[in-house]
């Protein structure tokens, strides 16, 4: 078997990943050699201004699928929630292993509670999905917006002395920061980004190593992953306002709820979905129609030309 390249971001939570998976590949396959190709992506460059107004998550995968259609790497490590609904020809999506807990964490350095936050608080987030929740919660409470690694991201909640910042638990436990989580926030409060907690794992299609990373694979983890880019796929993925959807993989059965909503949180679209797992994706797709049908066309059609904001 040929060395194996996996192309990663520079940033310390994307080098985590891939040396994760380097180490589960090199479990498997001992006799490989597996070595990271580390790249600085568009988003990880431009840090000031909004990802909604740079072109959106795209801007974190295009710089390393395309190391992968050159030839200057053979799998990226993504977090699943970055990756944009298609691929571009060539390459597939191998594998997802198990994933992480999806939900958002309040992250608050005066211990303040979620529910406690004064009015007119400020908290931190650049997500536009995150955002409109909030907004929708709490009118009254002022979004600054945060970019960033995850490191930034907890320094600045705390010099611009904010009420706290909502980040992906996963990230922090990754990490080794699980114990600056104030307070876990359930899915009824804040739906997690499609793919929040699972990590994407890249490949050309004919790559000599695609069965090696498909042994990674967690089948109970891809029925939910289905069901949710189904959604994103449907709702355009490329659409720019905010949005979310999380499945549970229950026994046999799929729980998949979804929302559109507008920007300042002054709508948002809600429905969810129940039905057998082999129907993953009919599920994500019959969500996302059910949420057009209510109303999401008019809001996707009204606010195109943001980003997701994942």
């Amino acid at each position: 078997m040929p060395p194996l390249r996996i192309a990663t971001r520079k940033s310390p939570l994307a080098l985590w990943q891939a040396n994760h998976v380097a180490g589960l590949l090199r479990a498997r396959a001992p006799e490989t050699q597996v070595t990271l190709v580390e790249l600085s992506t568009e988003g990880d460059r431009l840090l000031d201004s909004p990802l909604s107004r740079l072109g959106g998550k795209g801007l974190f995968v295009k710089e390393i699928e395309a190391a992968l259609l050159d030839g200057r790497a053979d799998l990226a490590v993504h977090s699943l929630k970055d990756v944009t609904s298609s691929f571009p020809r060539g390459l597939v999506l191998a594998a997802v292993p198990e994933r992480e807990d999806p939900r958002d964490a309040w992250v608050s350095p005066r211990g303040l509670r979620f529910a406690d936050i004064p009015r007119g608080g400020r908290v931190g987030t650049s997500s536009l999905r995150r955002a409109c929740q909030l907004r929708a919660l709490r009118p009254d409470v002022e979004v600054v917006p945060l970019r960033g690694n995850v490191g930034t991201r907890l320094r600045k909640t705390e010099e611009l002395g904010l009420g706290g910042s909502i980040l992906a638990l996963a990230g922090l436990r990754r990490l080794g920061l699980e114990q600056r989580v104030t307070e876990l926030l359930a899915p009824e409060v804040m739906l997690p980004a499609v793919g929040q907690g699972a990590l994407a794992l890249e490949c050309a299609e004919d790559s000599p190593h695609r069965s090696l990373v498909e042994s990674l694979e967690h089948r109970p983890t891809r029925v939910p992953i289905d069901a949710e880019r189904a959604f994103l796929e449907t709702l355009e993925g490329g659409c720019t306002v905010p949005l979310a959807a999380h499945a549970i993989l229950e026994g046999d059965q799929l729980w998949v709820r979804g929302l559109v909503g507008a920007p300042d949180g002054s709508e948002v679209v809600r429905a969810e979905r129940r039905g057998p797992g082999p129907r993953a994706r009919a599920l994500g797709q019959e969500l996302a129609q059910e949420l057009l049908r209510r109303g999401a066309r008019a809001l996707l059609d009204a606010h195109a030309g943001a980003s997701s904001g994942v």
